[in-house]
């Protein structure tokens, strides 16, 4: 299969760790409410979903029991690629971080190194960067690189040198911008994390935090590149208007997309450009 030159591939995030359900009630935190989301992001013109599970008091968890339930209900109700975090939240131990892949995600994020995350250290060292990156290559998992400055472009060119291209044989790379700690949600930065990619990068898509997500959006389009939005990044639509659920999110990407001349994948096309496999086992 080709892909069209002029498509956006649109990745919806829609619970992350940050948010409590109680400040935000129609956050989805189940797995009928991430099923019932998913639809509805999928009908709107997203391809892709970065899943934060939660238990049963609406937590963030990573046990495996629910991220497996999570995933399932997902492929229920979607064709959606899943993509599963293996940031959990900024609290989560290393080792139960390793052990998401468990749970047999089509892609997952890998996040390239440390970052100060508001008051929080989100933790990356190298040596679990390497450890995450080789299982995804054992599992034929997809990894999808998370940047979150530019110190992070350089460190993928490092591991690329060292271990090689990923699953699929694609390099996709996500650039997580607007978090305090990490590079701005700027033109600016944005084109300067783009010019450093390494000549491997296949695909790019940014995301942008809280107010940044607009101007990300547009710098994101100009480039040539996708984009990522959802509830985990950004819970207003415009200033003072809280979301009113994921799949509006997605639809203003669309939209915004289409002034571009950009037309939403499906997510067999997202497959082929990413170098997902058609099908998980």
């Amino acid at each position: 299969m080709s892909v069209p030159a002029n498509g956006l591939l649109i990745t919806v995030a829609p619970t992350g760790a940050e948010t409590a359900k109680a400040d935000v009630p129609h956050l989805p935190t189940t797995p009928e409410a991430i099923a019932e989301t998913a639809k509805a992001c999928r009908a709107a013109g997203a391809a892709m979903i970065h899943l934060h599970v939660r238990d049963g008091e609406h937590r963030p968890t990573l046990d495996l029991s629910l991220l497996r339930e999570w995933v399932a209900a997902v492929r229920g109700s979607t064709d959606l690629i899943v993509q599963l975090s293996t940031g959990g939240s900024v609290h989560d131990p290393l080792d139960l971080r390793l052990k998401v892949l468990d749970a047999g995600p089509d892609v997952c994020s890998l996040t390239m190194g440390t970052t100060n995350f508001g008051d929080d250290v989100f933790s990356n060292p190298w040596p679990f960067v390497c450890d995450l990156y080789q299982l995804t290559q054992e599992r034929g998992v997809v990894p999808e690189f998370e940047l979150f400055d530019l110190g992070q472009v350089h460190a993928m060119r490092r591991l690329l040198d060292r271990y090689g291209l990923p699953a699929g044989g694609k390099v996709h790379v996500d650039l997580v911008m607007g978090v305090p700690g990490g590079m701005n949600g700027t033109t600016d930065a944005l084109v300067a994390a783009v010019r450093d990619l390494p000549p491997e990068t296949t695909s790019w898509s940014a995301t942008g935090i809280g107010r940044s997500t607009l101007s990300v959006i547009l710098a994101s389009l100009s480039k040539g590149g996708h984009l990522r939005v959802g509830m985990e990044d950004v819970l207003t639509i415009s200033k003072g208007v809280p979301v009113e659920s994921n799949a509006q999110l997605v639809e203003r990407a669309v939209a915004i997309g289409a002034l571009a001349q950009r037309t939403p994948y499906t997510p067999d096309e997202a497959r082929e450009l990413i170098g997902v496999r058609p099908e998980r086992d």
